[in-house]
């Protein structure tokens, strides 16, 4: 069963009380960790008795010092520790164990481990399996295709029936980040209600071993025998950036660019099977995404061209988001639409045989996207070019609608300015998903499991997302580290 949990306002005052006591003997002690103790004093872990109460039975010994082992887990990766290592260290280091929350007896390894199986219910035991081989096709920069074709409107047509994608084993995990860690972010501003959203896949590695564990007794080593593999969910992936294949999983991570604050935020993770493609791993997350925040509006997907398909256009339009998504060029050559030749971008090409000048998007009546004749708009380099295709002043004047083609006449034209300038947002994603992998230590730390990486993933998304909040507070000056612990730089207040 669940035990005592100790309130947010408690802990804070609990630390500073503790905490001040060292910072009048030693303030070094406390100046050391100032940012991680900031971070975690404006953690409030409230709302996590809620969702994992449920996973606890109501009789039995209580689980005690279940939110100091999660503070606990958020400082470890924050400092770069190993378990083991942080463990041993908070044994030896005063300061840490108070701002964890840990006032009596320190919790060991078997604690930690317990609370993240409690959180993803998934079956990852040792067990015998028929060797993994690599495959021997490459792909270059392309991306390795689905496994099942059609896919993607397969899955479509069965969202858009209302179908809801909620059994999956992270759900929880996915919970407590939203609650905790993104709704203060919202609150705060740095995630706006009606929100424009990346998203991108990212390849990441197990600690794992590829070929397993011999079981048997056969002389070569290369035998195919079944053999017994601590990661049994990893699968062989291919990495279309550095062109090789790597074991492990696929991550799928939406993200969000703030404006105001230039931060890049995660608002959403998920660990997928390593072969999975990124176009199907797209309507699946959005799907999953819009579930777990009924209160933000999204306004545009962006996307690199592995989500350029109709199916993820239709659910786009169906859900009236605008999509800014990369052009798979396969084709080439202008189409011809009623009125008006198009180039690849969907650009109306004028008579004169240059692009027409978008005019913006008239939702009000019928959709329709404007262009008008560059020449007279002044466009440079067409002077004596243009002969005359219109008698009116105003220039000739061609409409687009994005129901001709959802692929090609987006709501936001492509090739504009407000199309590259959303594009340029993409990069928040590809920005995170370095963090969680490299800053925050998740590829280098050899995590194996796709419960464990799904859930130290989470928790490097819970640091970005306390460094953003923090930094949001420090420029208004409503939170300020000498003010807690009554420390002035150097000097002891």
């Amino acid at each position: 069963m669940l035990g005592y949990w100790q309130s947010h306002a408690d802990y804070q005052r609990q630390v500073v009380e503790a905490l001040s006591t060292t910072a009048r003997v030693s303030p070094y002690l406390i100046m050391e960790y100032e940012n991680s103790i900031s971070k975690l004093y404006i953690l409030n872990l409230d709302p996590l008795k809620m969702l994992v109460e449920p996973r606890y039975s109501k009789t039995g010994r209580p689980s005690t010092n279940q939110p100091g082992i999660f503070r606990s887990l958020v400082l470890m990766n924050d400092l770069g520790y190993s378990l083991d290592a942080w463990v041993l260290k908070l044994s030896h280091n005063r300061t840490l164990r108070t701002v964890c929350g840990f006032w009596n007896k320190l919790p060991g390894i078997a604690s930690y481990y317990d609370f993240i199986n409690r959180i993803i219910k998934l079956d990852e035991k040792p067990r015998h399996k028929p060797k993994k081989k690599k495959p021997k096709e490459k792909y270059g920069k392309g991306k390795m295709p689905p496994k099942h074709p059609h896919i993607v409107q397969k899955l479509v047509k069965q969202i858009l029936k209302g179908r809801r994608l909620n059994n999956r084993p992270e759900r929880l995990l996915q919970e407590i980040f939203a609650r905790v860690a993104v709704q203060p972010s919202i609150d705060m501003g740095l995630v706006p209600k009606s929100v424009s959203v990346s998203g991108d896949g990212t390849c990441i590695e197990t600690g794992a071993a590829s070929y397993g564990r011999r079981t048997c007794g056969c002389a070569d080593f290369h035998c195919e025998c079944p053999r017994k593999f601590s990661d049994p969910n990893a699968a062989w992936g291919w990495d279309s950036s550095n062109e090789r294949y790597f074991y492990g999983y696929m991550g799928y991570f939406i993200s969000t660019y703030c404006r105001t604050e230039k931060l890049d935020l995660p608002l959403y993770l998920r660990i997928l099977d390593a072969k999975r493609h990124d176009s199907v791993s797209a309507v699946v997350a959005l799907a999953e995404f819009r579930d777990l925040y009924p209160q933000l509006k999204v306004d545009t997907f962006i996307s690199d061209s592995a989500s350029d398909n109709y199916a993820t256009y239709e659910l786009l339009n169906e859900w009236n988001i605008d999509a800014v998504i990369a052009l798979n060029k396969t084709a080439s050559g202008n189409l011809t639409y009623p009125g008006c030749a198009v180039n690849d971008n969907g650009v109306p090409i004028c008579p004169a045989g240059y692009e027409m000048a978008h005019w913006g998007l008239n939702r009000n009546d019928r959709g329709r996207i404007k262009w008008r004749c560059p020449y007279i708009l002044g466009k440079q380099g067409l002077a004596g070019a243009c002969f005359g295709c219109s008698d009116s002043s105003y220039g000739r004047v061609v409409y687009t609608k994005p129901k001709w083609d959802l692929r090609l006449f987006t709501r936001i034209p492509r090739g504009s300015d407000a199309f590259k300038k959303k594009m340029k947002e993409r990069t928040a994603a590809e920005r995170v998903n370095n963090r969680i992998l490299h800053h925050y230590g998740l590829e280098d730390s050899k995590t194996r499991g796709k419960k464990r990486i799904s859930f130290f993933a989470t928790v490097a998304a819970f640091n970005i997302h306390l460094d953003a909040q923090l930094s949001k507070l420090k420029a208004s000056g409503s939170f300020i580290f000498s003010e807690i612990f009554g420390m002035k730089g150097d000097a002891v207040a």
